[in-house]
């Protein structure tokens, strides 16, 4: 079974076919630039250029870099602040020509496709799942039973949001070494399992592919730290396993 999953970030948005036996992308995927800012009526027509690049006309499932209950935005830290209170599935719908659109938050996404094809596959106990890349994205589990919208990304380290010192962007936009984003992943990573004791961290985003170059730098975490297996496709994944509840039978 294929469906369609699209991945809003905070720089890119990206999407492919998916096929779900595999729970791996169709096809190659499509990458357009966030625009900037990333308002409601920029960030949807670059939805649909990405879906329509691929002539797809079945359900669509989306991930948005926020709280999202009901498929309504209610943050939007890495986005414009037009987000909040729309209800970003009907505005993407009618964009898409009335195909039934599902939206969910990005690093939940993410997390529900590590859990069924990833790192996740068949562990029980507490599991968190943190996007690393323009801001941090975070998905509780406890025995596979997602926990939505933690936002865990937000919380104070030494006085700032933690995605504004340990995120990706972070790291490039103060030209960080592995060696100190890597001391500062820590700190965070130290802090999040103070608060929830998870039995095991996965790390997902662009830098999952590079694990070789921080996690053997980071110490003094009980907690088992992975790589997230679909890397940087995750929310792909992720985006089109939601899309399974408007599609027909």
């Amino acid at each position: 079974m294929q469906l369609f999953g699209v991945d809003i970030g905070g720089t890119g948005i990206k999407g492919a076919p998916v096929d779900l036996d595999r729970g791996d992308l169709a096809q190659e995927r499509h990458k357009v630039l966030t625009p900037q800012p990333a308002t409601p009526d920029g960030v949807a027509g670059c939805v649909v250029e990405v879906v329509r690049h691929f002539g797809w006309d079945g359900p669509v499932g989306v991930t948005f870099p926020g709280v999202v209950t009901g498929g309504t935005i209610r943050t939007a830290a890495n986005m414009d602040p037009g987000w909040i209170g729309v209800a970003a599935a009907d505005v993407l719908s009618q964009r898409l020509g009335g195909r039934p659109v599902t939206v969910l938050n990005d690093a939940d996404a993410a997390g529900v496709a590590e859990m069924a094809y990833g790192a996740g596959k068949g562990r029980g106990g507490t599991v968190m799942m943190l996007t690393l890349g323009t801001g941090i994205g975070s998905a509780l589990f406890t025995d596979g039973r997602l926990v939505p919208n933690t936002e865990l990304g937000h919380l104070e380290l030494r006085g700032h949001d933690a995605e504004k010192r340990a995120s990706v962007k972070a790291k490039e936009d103060q030209d960080l070494s592995w060696e100190r984003w890597a001391r500062r992943l820590q700190r965070y990573l130290a802090h999040v399992e103070m608060l929830f004791s998870p039995d095991l961290f996965i790390l997902g985003g662009g830098v999952s592919r590079k694990p070789e170059k921080f996690l053997p730098l980071i110490e003094g975490i009980r907690a088992e730290i992975v790589p997230a297996v679909l890397q940087n496709n995750a929310g792909i994944v992720g985006a089109a396993m939601a899309a399974r509840t408007s599609a027909p039978r």
